[in-house]
């Protein structure tokens, strides 16, 4: 089985086409956490368009590649790139935030293509490592990608999921921290400081990289080089911006609980198109 959408050469289009579809359905819905969905698209359509295995016919095949969002908040990137490989049409996007849509402010597995359903932070590794570990005791071939945001590292819960997974030896387990420096209220470093985080990681036991997370050859050389390291998990810290590809939103706090209004918007779209 082929990866996804193997006809997409063009990582950036699909980023862009990403980017623009997550800022109509978040000023659509009157929503939030736009930021936080701009800094990981270029990761994820990464993984959506050269990384991963799956099948959008048939969302369940057991050999796919697993994905979890545990930064849950940052939805619209996902179901966006979700109709870009065609687990679901850009006509659903349309309902995103709505009354009885499937398409929820906090991801849910009620969405074709999505794994688990997550919100409260610090969830999704944990999630990760069990598919992780199941993979291996059933000599099953596939990987678990988990998508992790900086803020969420103050979550004791990861730190537990980070030590099961390197004394199992999950190396079919790649965790990716989205390091854009800010959460909700205001920088990584004032709310709770974490670094030095590689140094962290190796101690824990996981094999490291540290990329530019908008540089989509080094996202992809290591992305699909995991497990870098036979016998441990693999953690792609990737140095991000909070709110990437729209000028007034990049490096910006503010846009983690704003939604732009229609103005705005048609800035943000003009901006897009005009790096195309």
């Amino acid at each position: 089985m082929s990866s996804v959408i193997q006809g997409i050469v063009d990582t950036q289009e699909f980023a862009r086409r990403m980017r623009a579809n997550a800022l109509r359905m978040v000023q659509r819905a009157r929503a939030s956490h736009i930021g936080s969905a701009l800094s990981i698209c270029d990761i994820v359509a990464v993984l959506y368009g050269q990384v991963m295995q799956l099948d959008p016919s048939q969302p369940a095949w057991v050999e796919r590649d697993r994905f979890i969002l545990s930064k849950g908040h940052a939805c619209v990137a996902i179901y966006a790139a979700l109709a870009e490989a065609g687990f679901i049409t850009e006509a659903d996007l349309l309902s995103y935030g709505q009354d009885h849509s499937m398409l929820m402010n906090h991801i849910s597995h009620k969405v074709p293509g999505v794994e688990f359903s997550t919100g409260s932070l610090g969830h999704g590794l944990s999630f990760g490592v069990g598919k992780a570990l199941a993979a291996k005791k059933r000599g099953q071939t596939w990987r678990t990608f988990v998508q992790l945001s900086d803020g969420e590292l103050g979550e004791g819960s990861n730190w537990e999921a980070l030590m099961f997974a390197a004394h199992h030896g999950l190396d079919n387990l790649v965790a990716i921290i989205d390091y854009n420096k800010l959460q909700s209220l205001t920088t990584v470093e004032k709310t709770l400081r974490i670094e030095p985080l590689a140094d962290k990681m190796r101690a824990f036991g996981w094999s490291v990289r540290e990329v530019d997370g908008h540089d989509h050859q080094a996202l992809s050389e290591a992305l699909a080089g995991a497990p870098w390291q036979s016998g441990q998990p693999s953690v792609l810290i990737a140095h991000t911006i909070k709110g990437r590809g729209v000028s007034f939103m990049e490096n910006s706090v503010d846009w983690h609980y704003r939604s732009p209004d229609a103005e705005q918007l048609e800035q943000a779209l003009k901006e897009l198109q005009a790096h195309a």
